[in-house]
């Protein structure tokens, strides 16, 4: 798949993040990670993002990673694209990003560095290291400490003809819409905001009807419903699901910092396809809030 051919993937339908399988110990699990991917597969997702943020890349060993990578690739070959996530210091990004091309990976999602503060030059300088370090193509997450602006992304986009997509994790719509004029058709846009269902439609209306989806992982029918309504401004659907699950849901996600992924884990271990723990620094829901989770997707049926 060219660079080209994979933007024209992305820019349509859902995304989405698997989780890592983890074992009891914190070993990674391949088993279970491909009867984990052979199972949301079949629900519709466009492309699927392996060892992720929500795939806790940042927990991830180097051995480890290319497990995940080799793992996703092969399960998912010939069903649902796979692109990989790299990120950290550049040259450890670009050999993340190398590895990735190299086991089969038809993209990379290049997630912030770990430096706390950075110039935005320098950052623009980064990105363009990892793209013109492989042939395959390279979305930009735009979060944290990556804060691109429109102008560094113009230039990068003249540099290195593989950078196909724009992911905005900054919610700041000024920014968003200066970008989307800006670039125009050169990217594909992807909403990327924890929880991204509650901003869907506002981001659809700025040019980006395209997003990831975490709660893919644990009620993939529901998360495939919601797209679908917010694709055909079915506004009835769209409030209905953010008033009796999304909005109960992220008042149990935003109880603590990093429940974003944790949250996701355990939807995976309610519905039955239980991924292990998280590994510290982030940490478990806790009893009680597993179980008003649960009663949450009771609510919505069987997936």
């Amino acid at each position: 798949m060219s660079p080209q051919e994979l933007k024209q993937t992305i820019s349509h339908g859902l995304l989405s993040f698997p989780i890592t399988d983890f074992a009891a110990n914190g070993d990674f699990r391949a088993d279970t990670y491909a009867k984990r991917l052979e199972w949301l597969a079949p629900y519709g997702a466009t492309a699927l993002f392996a060892a992720g943020g929500t795939g806790e890349f940042f927990s991830l060993e180097p051995k480890e990673y290319s497990q995940v990578i080799r793992t996703a690739v092969d399960t998912c070959a010939g069903v649902v694209p796979i692109l990989a996530g790299a990120g950290g210091p550049t040259r450890v990004a670009i050999q993340y990003a190398q590895e990735a091309e190299r086991l089969g990976a038809k993209g990379i999602l290049l997630l912030p560095h770990y430096l706390s503060e950075a110039n935005q030059d320098g950052v623009a300088a980064h990105v363009e290291q990892v793209c013109k370090s492989v042939q395959i193509g390279v979305v930009v997450y735009n979060r944290n400490v990556c804060r691109l602006q429109a102008h560094h992304l113009e230039k990068l986009a003249a540099a290195c003809p593989n950078l196909i997509g724009y992911k905005d994790g900054l919610g700041e719509i000024e920014l968003m819409v200066s970008i989307r004029r800006r670039l125009g058709d050169r990217f594909s846009y992807l909403g990327g905001l924890p929880t991204a269902e509650v901003y869907a439609s506002a981001y659809k209306a700025m040019g980006v009807p395209v997003y990831s989806s975490a709660v893919f992982n644990f009620i993939p029918k529901t998360a495939m419903e919601f797209y679908r309504a917010v694709a055909a401004d079915d506004h009835a659907t769209v409030n209905r699901l953010l008033d009796t699950f999304f909005l109960p849901y992220l008042e149990l996600r935003n109880l603590s910092a990093g429940y974003a992924v944790s949250i996701i884990k355990a939807g995976a271990r309610i519905v039955g396809h239980d991924a292990g723990p998280v590994r510290p620094p982030l940490l478990d829901l806790k009893p009680a809030e597993s179980e008003r989770l649960a009663a949450l997707i009771t609510k919505l049926g069987p997936q």
